[in-house]
Formats: C-alpha cells, sequence, structure tokens
C-alpha cells in the first residue's frame, strides 16, 4: 500500500514538472502592440473631427441665437415665440445627430478595440501551443499573474509576433 502512495506522489510530480507556465503582461503587450497604437490614433483623429464640427455648429448656433434675441425685441411676442421655438427644435435636433455619430464613433472603436483583443488572445494561443506550453497566464493590471519569474514572462515574444505580423 506504501509502495502504491509513494508510486502516486511520484507520478503526480512528474505530471507537474512537465507543465510549462508562462505569462504575458496584458497591459505591456496591448501598449506596445503597434495596430492598436494605430487603431487609438485613427479614432482620435475622427473624434477631433468631431469635436471640431460640434464646437463650430455650436458657435453658429450661439451666433444665430443672440442676431435672433436682437430681432426678436422688434417682432409680436408671439412671432418671436413661435420663432424661437423653431430655433430650439433645430438646435434639439443638430444635437441628436451629433450625438448619434458620437456614439457611432464609440461603436466603431469598440468594435474595432474587441477584434484586436481577440487577435492578441489567438496569437497567445497560438504562441504557447508551438512553444510547448500547458499554460499561459494573463498578468498586469487585473491579471492573475501577481509574480512571475521574468524568463516565464512571455510578453516581449509574443509582442515582437504581433507588431511583426502587423507590419506584413
Amino acid at each position: 500500500m506504501k509502495k502504491l502512495i509513494v508510486f502516486a506522489i511520484a507520478l503526480t510530480a512528474i505530471a507537474c514538472q512537465q507543465n510549462k507556465i508562462g505569462y504575458v503582461d496584458n497591459v505591456k503587450l496591448m501598449d506596445g502592440y503597434q495596430e492598436k497604437i494605430d487603431v487609438e490614433a485613427r479614432f482620435k483623429v475622427k473624434a477631433d473631427a468631431l469635436t471640431k464640427k460640434r464646437d463650430s455648429i455650436s458657435q453658429a448656433f450661439q451666433i444665430e441665437l443672440q442676431a435672433f434675441q436682437a430681432k426678436a425685441q422688434k417682432m409680436s411676442q408671439k412671432n418671436a415665440q413661435e420663432e424661437y421655438s423653431l430655433l430650439q427644435q433645430r438646435g434639439q435636433f443638430v444635437g441628436q445627430q451629433l450625438q448619434q455619430e458620437e456614439q457611432l464613433l464609440q461603436q466603431g472603436s469598440q468594435i474595432e478595440m474587441d477584434s484586436l483583443v481577440s487577435k492578441v488572445k489567438e496569437e497567445i494561443k497560438e504562441y504557447g501551443k508551438a512553444n510547448g506550453y500547458t499554460y499561459v497566464l494573463g498578468g498586469g493590471d487585473g491579471g492573475a499573474v501577481l509574480y512571475g519569474e521574468d524568463a516565464k514572462n512571455l510578453t516581449d515574444a509574443v509582442l515582437k509576433i504581433l507588431n511583426d505580423k502587423y507590419k506584413k
């Protein structure tokens, strides 16, 4: 019976030694991934353009509102209220359109980022399989690795593969 227990313990120890475990720092990986950097830059340009458009429309609307206020003093109260109501409706409509554009931009950005994350996960999986890893853990902020030997850190190797593939 003792031999059986010793054999089981030895077998378990051998099985554990055969597990090859590595980890990647998710934050460092994504921060260094050139495609992610390019996607963020592209969406920043679009967001900046939308902000300029919003500012321009807002400024034009303020000028129109000031012109109306000067003109309203010479109008009957009924006509001034009607014109002001139309001006408000148009302002709300333009505001809604700008808000829709912003939401579409955010959705597009989120879809591309989700796609990048999937691509990175797939690359990590392929790297792990190709290099005989049983497990590849995720580290960095919110990751599962609180400590890992530098020799087990696969971040730089995976990042190089991702960036090399992106350049092609």
